[in-house]
């Protein structure tokens, strides 16, 4: 059954509304009584998005966040 929600209700809930029409469920949206759009689920097209390391950045090493010695130094002096 599609529910009708008010713009204002919406905006204030459009995550929760997002959340409950990926799970089916169909929302018509409102101004001043008259319907104007209306929120349903979308069928998931193929494969979830695998990122192409296009800018090659991998995996961080586990030593990353260590004290440099030579950075170190120049702070020091």
């Amino acid at each position: 059954m599609t529910e009708f929600v008010s713009l204002y209700d919406a905006k204030t809930r459009l995550s929760s509304l997002v959340d409950q029409a990926a799970m089916g469920e169909e929302f018509v949206i409102s101004k001043n009584g008259v319907p104007l759009a209306k929120l349903v689920p979308i069928a998931q097209r193929g494969q979830m998005r695998v990122p192409a390391h296009a800018m090659g950045v991998g995996p961080l090493p586990a030593d990353f966040d260590a004290p440099d010695a030579e950075i170190q130094a120049l702070f020091e002096g």
